[in-house]
């Protein structure tokens, strides 16, 4: 489902963005993402949130209810409007809307997999070879030991993994962009889990960051388009 939006990619990339953002956390909980890049009359929204600040879980939805919560969120994220407000004189339309779940834990199945694998080579063995087995399952035994070093490593990958994200992407048409001077978040009001969204703004005046939250849900926008 995702989807480019060129003119949004190469304006992020434009050195004045680069000179006054600074780095974003890529997965802090109550803390959403929302890039926007303007021009001419286009004005398009790259938006990020963690699957706990819209739904309340991170873990895959399997239950027909977590999975209900989860199509309930994602109609409201293709709603951009409901969400981020920009000024009324500015004649902003919505011309394409998309949102999609990305994650979710698939590397449990793999350990599963791999637990499988050895049960069948373990049943394979006869009773004649009980020693070497033994002295095999030892040696095995001292591998595994070894591995397990690295398993705070693993399991730091596994929980990343299991890590669920929304992302939506917007794309709005201006009748006058100039007129765009403030910004609301209702978005807060939507989803009661999340507490703060940074925001990248660059046109071609320049380049913005923004910390909006539940309290200051608000931006000035002036002279930016």
């Amino acid at each position: 489902m995702r989807q480019t939006f060129p003119l949004l990619l190469a304006l992020a990339a434009s050195p004045a963005l680069a000179q006054e953002t600074r780095q974003l956390d890529a997965h802090e909980h109550g803390v959403g993402i929302l890039n926007i890049a303007a021009d001419g009359t286009d004005v398009l929204m790259e938006f990020h949130a963690p699957g706990a600040d819209i739904v309340g879980f991170e873990y895959a939805a399997k239950s027909a209810k977590d999975v209900a919560t989860v199509e309930d969120a994602l109609t409201v994220l293709g709603r951009p409007f409901d969400l981020f407000t920009l000024s009324g004189a500015a004649g902003c339309t919505v011309t394409q809307a998309s949102a999609e779940l990305e994650g979710g834990d698939a590397h449990e199945g793999e350990h599963d997999d791999h637990d499988h694998k050895d049960e069948a080579h373990a049943d394979g063995h006869d009773d004649h070879d009980d020693h070497d087995d033994h002295a095999d399952e030892h040696d095995d035994h001292a591998e595994h030991d070894d591995h397990a070093h690295g398993d705070d490593d693993h399991d730091d990958h596994a929980d990343e993994a299991s890590h669920t994200e929304f992302h939506a992407e917007y794309r709005l048409t201006c009748a006058d962009p100039a007129a765009i001077d403030r910004m609301t978040f209702p978005y807060f009001d939507a989803f009661e889990n999340a507490r703060e969204v940074e925001v990248q703004v660059v046109t071609r005046s320049g380049a913005r960051v923004f910390e909006v939250t539940r309290d200051a849900s608000d931006i000035d926008l002036g002279g930016l388009f």
